[in-house]
């Protein structure tokens, strides 16, 4: 395996320059396919590569499960640093699926909690609760819906409130909870990928708006729906349901819905910083699943021989 084995762990390095760009250059949706996609797949590239070298630290401990033809030198001198970088595999990767874990846990439990709040009323696609504290927010599941509170609803005009319900309607539309969910995961996986799931957040919320513009036919009427909401619901708790859709950093999303629409182009010219950007996190990405698909081949086989008949 070599060196080969380490590199996924960070090669997510690799897509920063790209979370930063396709949020100014790209179209919302197209960022967000790609930013989500580069991300799952580092996430599970470098995960894959912890556990091997964690066959390979476990094989060491006295007492293990694991066959002894496993810790024979040949073996280990299959992963560099073996002696260091196998052991510290073992708590890393039991870190790593404690915190996806927890991540998932907590997502279910917010979506239960958010539905269980909603039982009792009719099930339309819009739940209105009789609360005067301003918040909306999408609620996907087997019935999607959108909540909103009646003190949401008194402090917009009718214009803005089909604006608001446009965008939480792009929410459930396009999954963009599951979008939200993998790039949480990802970031769990590898601290390297938490740029990337800051920018899907504010490329999920971009999507719902360019979205919401188009059906109402107005971008100024939603930056200002946008706008209103943001200041009427502070202190409100959509925080708590951050893993269906967050807020997002308002202001630029209000000036970027007054400028021009984005274009629709889904991958950029070559020749330009995003352009580049992009190309560089792909060719990260192929390079992880290509490393670490070569170290779990070249390992399974190494131990495969080491393994007595």
């Amino acid at each position: 395996m070599g060196v080969f084995v380490f590199l996924p762990l960070v090669l997510p390095l690799t897509a920063w320059p790209i979370a930063r760009l396709a949020e100014q250059h790209l179209h919302p949706r197209a960022s967000t396919w790609l930013l989500a996609g580069v991300a799952g797949v580092l996430a599970v590239c470098s995960t894959l590569c912890l556990a091997l070298l964690m066959v390979v630290g476990t094989a060491q401990l006295p007492g293990n499960p694991l066959p002894d033809g496993w810790s024979d030198p040949e073996v280990r001198e299959a992963v560099p640093y073996d002696e260091v970088a196998g052991k510290a595999a073992i708590p890393a990767l039991i870190a790593v699926i404690a915190s996806c874990v927890r991540a998932a846990w907590r997502h279910h439990h917010v979506r239960r909690s958010a539905e269980r709040a909603l039982e009792g009323l009719p099930a339309t696609p819009v739940a209105v609760l009789p609360d005067g504290m301003p918040y909306a927010y999408a609620l996907p599941g087997r019935r999607d819906r959108i909540v909103v509170t009646t003190g949401m609803l008194a402090g917009l005009n009718s214009v803005e409130r089909r604006a608001l319900f446009a965008h939480e309607r792009a929410h459930l539309t396009h999954r963009h909870h599951l979008f939200l969910l993998t790039v949480q995961l990802a970031a769990r996986a590898n601290p390297f990928l938490r740029p990337l799931r800051t920018a899907v957040t504010y490329t999920a919320e971009r999507w719902a708006d360019e979205v919401a513009a188009t059906q109402v036919g107005s971008r100024r009427t939603v930056a200002r729906a946008i706008g209103k909401a943001a200041l009427i619901s502070r202190g409100a708790p959509v925080a708590t349901l951050a893993h269906f859709a967050a807020e997002g950093p308002v202001p630029r999303r209000v000036v970027a819905l007054l400028g021009p629409a984005p274009s629709g182009r889904i991958w950029p010219p070559v020749f330009t910083a995003v352009g580049l950007a992009a190309w560089a996190a792909a060719a990260g990405t192929m390079a992880s699943a290509l490393s670490s698909a070569n170290s779990a081949i070249t390992l399974f086989f190494i131990l495969h021989a080491a393994t007595p008949m």
